[in-house]
């Protein structure tokens, strides 16, 4: 419901908004060009492939798809084969709303998604992991295609150790049950100051006995595992971990469900840092000192969100200055994902390009620039043309001269 209510939230926005992100702008220059028009008009890029996943399928899908639209592209949207009910659902409903003409559903596995690769596009907006996003990008680049990949990571959560440690707990707690943890914002590991780790554990513990009295094997609230092979790895992850297991969730195999898992003293090397967990398994590292989590969090590839636990606000930027990553959120998980204003991005490892409303549609729009010289701008262009005068050199050639005002430094 979740996924159905932002969509259709985002929707309307977009629809509303619409007429003012595609007006012509006129940006602002100096006097003695804007007799020359300067223009900047809205264009579609053209036609589009989205490639979107399976752990939220409906607003992974139209999210980029209401973007394209609103930009005025054609679109051919490709859905995990992972969840052939909801992707034959739209293999029905697009024709059925959208003129088929411009808006295409392709369903299959890798060999229709390697024959669509094959095809030029004026833009692929792909979510999903690292590894199909090199496949992805290398066939784009075959015809210099633009790429928006939204993709993953380890999102590091760090807690500063005089922050509440109980509600530190109870929201990333929350945030990791999202789905059953599968999804690319999910909180993967923590950073906490040692003395407050068994603080931190216990306070896990209290939340997750709220969350579910009854335990989430089997309750309708907690997700279960997309596939038999996500399961034989997030399983696989956890039996080799060297760290202490203390809130050992149950398993059922058969259904590939798995309870939430906390594990602590986790070290670097640890089986649990080797990848993204996308599972809900949730390991601690404990460290000294806040440059020591910083330091940590540096050292790995750029995560999609950093997570930070904190009121102390020089503590904050501190993290905004000295770390990267697609977005950094204080002091709750998931939730910035609410605010559809805010550009969605990740940064190295973990993607590029932008997505959400606005960013959507700028994502999926050619910013054309425009001049319109007039007639009776030759005087003032008489000097760039040859044979040129001393007075003409003097002119084209006084930017090189000009003063450079001295640093505020």
């Amino acid at each position: 419901m979740n996924e159905v209510g932002s969509v259709v939230e985002r929707a309307v926005k977009c629809a509303k908004q619409l007429p003012e992100w595609a007006k012509t702008e006129y940006p602002d220059v100096d006097d003695r060009r804007k007799s020359w028009r300067p223009t900047i008009y809205k264009a579609p890029k053209g036609n589009v492939l989205i490639i979107s996943p399976w752990n939220y399928p409906m607003i992974l899908t139209c999210q980029p798809l209401m973007g394209a639209i609103a930009a005025g592209c054609t679109a051919v949207i490709k859905p995990s084969e992972l969840l052939p009910t909801f992707s034959q659902l739209l293999e029905e409903i697009v024709p059925k709303y959208l003129d088929p003409n411009a808006y295409r559903v392709v369903n299959g596995a890798v060999p229709e998604t390697t024959k669509l690769l094959e095809l030029q596009w004026d833009h692929i907006f792909y979510t999903g992991n690292g590894k199909v996003a090199r496949i992805i990008a290398s066939a784009a680049a075959k015809h210099l295609t633009p790429l928006t990949l939204e993709l993953g990571g380890k999102s590091p959560v760090i807690i500063d150790s005089a922050y509440d440690i109980d509600l530190a707990a109870k929201r990333i707690l929350w945030g990791k049950c999202n789905n059953a943890g599968q999804i690319c914002v999910a909180p993967d590991y923590i950073l906490v100051q040692r003395d407050k780790q068994d603080e931190l554990v216990k306070a896990f513990q209290k939340h997750y006995n709220a969350f579910f009295p009854k335990g989430a094997l089997d309750s309708p609230l907690f997700g279960g595992i997309v596939s038999d092979s996500h399961y034989k790895r997030l399983t696989s992850l956890l039996s080799r971990t060297k760290g202490e297991v203390v809130i050992r969730g149950r398993a059922d195999a058969a259904r590939r469900r798995l309870e939430p898992t906390i594990v602590k003293d986790v070290v670097d090397g640890d089986s649990l840092l080797e990848e993204e967990i996308f599972g809900p398994i949730l390991p601690i590292v404990p460290v000294d000192s806040l440059q020591q989590a910083i330091n940590f969090v540096n050292a790995r590839p750029h995560p999609l969100v950093l997570y930070t636990f904190s009121d102390n606000e020089s503590l904050k930027q501190q993290l905004v200055s000295e770390t990267q990553s697609g977005g950094i959120v204080f002091n709750d998980t998931f939730q910035q994902l609410a605010v559809g204003e805010l550009p969605f991005t990740g940064v190295g490892e973990s993607g590029y390009g932008y997505q959400f409303m606005k960013h959507t549609y700028d994502t999926f729009t050619q910013l054309r620039s425009s001049i319109d010289m007039p007639k009776e701008a030759e005087a003032q262009l008489a000097k760039r043309y040859p044979p040129h005068s001393e007075e003409a050199v003097r002119a084209l050639t006084a930017a090189v001269y000009a003063p450079i005002p001295p640093s505020p430094l």
